[in-house]
């Protein structure tokens, strides 16, 4: 099986556009900070801290990462 990289280049420029810290970004979302370190760090996290992300930035999933090709 082949290993599917991600990354959340376009989580980082909306949160420039709508001008969100990514501090805010966690206590509204209430993600662990480890998360983001995680996702600073283009690895994996669950679908639900997406949503989450998605829901709190009116946007889609495709607005917060993107699968590398």
């Amino acid at each position: 099986m082949e290993y599917i990289k991600v990354n959340y280049k376009p989580l980082w420029k909306l949160l420039i556009d709508k001008e969100v810290s990514k501090a805010e970004l966690r206590k509204q979302t209430q993600i662990a900070s480890s998360t983001m370190s995680k996702m600073a760090n283009s690895e994996h996290v669950s679908l639900d801290v997406l949503a989450r992300i998605a829901i709190a930035l009116e946007c889609g999933l495709d607005d917060v990462v993107e699968i590398e090709r």
